[in-house]
């Protein structure tokens, strides 16, 4: 549903049958899964709960929801077929919001939740829960009829929210939500063991991925060994891949080979190949997702990639054009295309007439310090990593650089960010 669509009330979504890209369907919608936040701000809508066809129910996430219209939900992406399992800061909007007594803020007046709304944010790919349709209690108003039902704002209701006050991690990832990923992982670090590991089963496997990229490496072998071991492999495919081989390389072999079956066995296969190179090469920093293009494709195809939310900015600041097939490792390698000559021209240009081959790419065993003089020699905040063949293999980015250049305990003595817990005077 595009920003600025109308919204939709959850009781006509119920059953609804929902469609990947191709047109075949996947399963029907259950239920749709919510994060209750602190005082009176609208829930976020993390995602629905889909039946599939083989009966059994899973979490697909709303990020991968392209569209709600005429009784279907269409959706892209990889799904993760594993049976979904409700978490304790996870909200049943079917199942635990309607039906539901609580009360008008304004008249104190005690209602039943008839159904809600849903909404997606303007420019963004988040959703919130933004109205409440309920109906009066026993003793209505002076001016209003015992029965009568009425849509009111999220905010005024009362009996959802959670309370300010209170010592569960419910409170706490609420209270945190709006931290960057780089400040929630600095509050963590500073949390006792078990605090720590409460936390992190509280939050979605998609925040806390990207909260443990943050993290020293013993807080990270920490919390993962302390998921179920689904969970681990869940949270290690939502990480970038050189992230997850990273971690993976610090527990021992056993586990690492346990997590690495359970994970799916294309992001599996991107981890293996990455620890099959020595840590402190090209091979071994690289993401194996950079934006991988055909010669065909066009400035509009190359902007829409570079759109995408999950991107970092370094690995947006260019695409990469390669003969098929489009994964790596791709076909032959032909060059690279940065996002300022992407804004330059038309959006019905080849990409293939605008490739910077003169750009040198870097062999998989490169050393970190080669890596480091190549990007500061042509001012580049991504190279890509190509092997014997003429095959892009992924590509090292400043970040990734910078984590391996920085002493070990940089996120200990070296940051401060709003979300520090402070300890003592």
């Amino acid at each position: 549903m595009a920003a600025g669509a109308p919204r939709v009330f959850v009781s006509h979504l119920a059953g609804v049958p929902a469609f990947d890209p191709s047109g075949d369907q996947v399963g029907r919608v259950r239920d749709l899964v919510a994060m209750l936040r602190v005082g009176n701000r609208p829930p976020r809508l993390l995602g629905m709960v889909v039946e599939m066809l083989s009966r059994h129910q899973i979490f697909l996430p709303m990020t991968r929801v392209t569209g709600i219209e005429s009784g279907q939900v269409i959706i892209t992406g990889v799904i993760n077929v594993r049976r979904f399992e409700q978490r304790p800061t996870e909200r049943l909007v079917l199942g635990e919001l309607l039906d539901r007594r609580v009360r008008l803020v304004e008249s104190g007046e005690e209602v039943t939740v008839l159904d809600v709304a849903i909404q997606q944010l303007p420019a963004r790919r988040d959703w919130e829960i933004d109205k409440v349709f309920v109906r009066l209690g026993r003793k209505g108003g002076a001016l209003r009829r015992r029965g009568e039902a009425l849509t009111v704002e999220w905010s005024a209701v009362s009996g959802f929210s959670l309370e300010e006050e209170g010592q569960g991690a419910e409170n706490l990832v609420a209270t945190f939500e709006r931290l960057r990923p780089v400040e929630l992982a600095n509050v963590l670090h500073h949390l006792s063991p078990k605090r720590r590991a409460e936390v992190a089963a509280a939050l979605d496997d998609d925040r806390l991925a990207d909260v443990l990229e943050e993290l020293p490496e013993d807080d990270q072998v920490e919390i993962l060994g302390k998921l179920k071991e689904e969970r681990a492999a869940d949270v290690l495919e939502a990480m970038d891949p050189d992230d997850a081989a990273d971690l993976l390389s610090e527990l021992p072999e056993e586990e690492k080979e346990r997590l690495l079956t359970l994970m799916r066995p294309h992001d599996a296969a991107d981890v293996r190949r990455l620890m099959s190179y020595e840590e402190r090469t090209a091979g071994g920093l690289m993401t194996t997702d950079p934006i991988v293009l055909r010669p065909d494709a066009t400035v509009a195809d190359a902007l829409a990639r570079v759109r995408q939310q999950d991107l970092s900015p370094a690995l947006a600041a260019q695409v990469y054009v390669c003969r098929p097939p489009d994964d790596t490792p791709t076909g032959k390698y032909l060059g690279t295309v940065h996002f300022q000559r992407l804004l330059r021209d038309p959006p019905f240009t080849l990409i293939s007439s605008l490739v910077d081959s003169d750009l040198p790419p870097l062999a998989p065993d490169t050393p970190l310090p080669e890596i480091t003089s190549h990007l500061a020699a042509y001012n580049m905040v991504s190279v890509p990593v190509v092997d014997a063949s003429g095959s892009l293999l992924g590509a090292v980015t400043v970040d990734d650089v910078l984590d391996h250049l920085l002493p070990d305990d940089w996120r200990e003595t070296g940051f401060r960010g709003p979300g520090e817990v402070s300890h003592g005077g």
